[in-house]
């Protein structure tokens, strides 16, 4: 992994891209990551253990987010539930087959997949990891859904195990967590990263550009903060329209406008020159199926959209972190309202 001391900011060539950089990818994706980790192709298997969440069954809200159908989010969802060994071993042999896979990580990723009695999840989590070829877990959740005895379970799989805790950000704005009926703000998941630290996990933090209302400097803003915190990964989708959604409704009111393509790609591109060169990028867009699926239909086509990604950044001469200079400018960067604790 590229050490934090590797400063880019400053760089007038690409003659200095970060170590690790080439001239075709200039960010530091996941799967970069996991080579550099374990030594080869590592595959997240999906599964569902059956979660709900907070803000689905009344404990938080009610109605869920705004743009969340969690049929959309995992192909678990969309036939009937199997039990979790059986899920892992389907899975692995899809993509043996497929891609000729080694190694796994079983990936918990529909709902809140920490929303239950601490014996519930150990017993779902050791399933998961039961299979000889999976070397890791990583587990989708909200901020809110972390409380410390669950904590405290996932810490002891990270004593032998690659463990990525991944947390629902979308935004620092408060305002934008209410329009999404998230059941949270801000102050949650700086809560949780402050718990999380010294266990052992890897963060990383999932965000949403192109939310209603908000301005390219709120988006660069949601970045700062990310660059600010002890993270290790994010994951940056664009705002895309499912069915059977309130946002399906907006959308189709008028309500809501989506990025098109060519604004995306300079505002990921943007969003990505302030991260730290060192922290992975699980993802740089969202979709979903295509049955499931209402807008942009141009999220779809994933090859094209990372080469259009790679393409501006190359005709800009930049690269993840061109415009991150250490975590004290990151943090001379923050909104007024915001004071993060450098104890983290």
């Amino acid at each position: 992994m590229i050490s934090s001391n590797n400063r880019v900011n400053g760089m007038s060539h690409s003659a200095s891209l970060p170590p690790g950089f080439t001239q075709e990818r200039r960010y530091y994706p996941f799967s970069r990551f996991l080579r550099e980790r374990f030594g080869q192709r590592v595959y997240r298997v999906t599964v569902d253990g059956g979660f709900t969440c907070p803000n689905v069954d009344g404990s938080v809200a009610v109605g869920g987010c705004v743009y969340c159908d969690n049929r959309s989010f995992s192909p678990n969802r969309r036939q009937p539930r199997i039990p979790i060994r059986e899920q892992v071993i389907r899975g692995i042999e899809i993509l043996q087959k497929r891609y000729k896979a080694g190694q796994f990580i079983a990936y918990f990723q529909a709902a809140t997949n920490t929303y239950a009695p601490v014996e519930k999840l150990k017993r779902l989590y050791d399933e998961a990891l039961d299979h000889p070829l999976v070397v890791g877990l990583a587990i989708g959740t909200r901020p809110d859904s972390v409380p410390d005895p669950v904590l405290d379970l996932i810490q002891e799989y990270a004593h032998d195990r690659y463990v990525c805790l991944e947390l629902g950000l979308q935004t620092i704005h408060d305002r934008s967590l209410d329009w999404m009926n998230r059941g949270h703000h801000f102050d949650a998941f700086v809560d949780a990263v402050q718990r999380c630290q010294g266990r052992g996990l890897d963060l990383c933090a999932h965000v949403i550009l192109g939310l209603p209302g908000e301005s390219q400097e709120d988006m660069l803003a949601t970045a700062d903060v990310l660059a600010a915190l002890p993270l290790q990964g994010v994951k940056i989708h664009n705002l895309h329209v499912v069915r059977d959604t309130p946002l399906e409704e907006m959308y189709k009111a008028g309500e809501v406008r989506l990025f098109e393509l060519a604004e995306y790609v300079q505002t990921v591109c943007d969003f990505i020159e302030r991260l730290p060169p060192q922290m992975v990028l699980h993802r740089l867009s969202g979709d979903a199926p295509p049955d499931y699926l209402v807008a942009p239909q141009w999220c779809l086509d994933k090859p094209a959209l990372l080469r259009s990604i790679q393409g501006e950044l190359i005709r800009r001469d930049s690269w993840q972190g061109k415009q991150f200079d250490g975590e004290a400018t990151a943090r001379s960067r923050l909104p007024q309202r915001i004071s993060l604790d450098l104890a983290l």
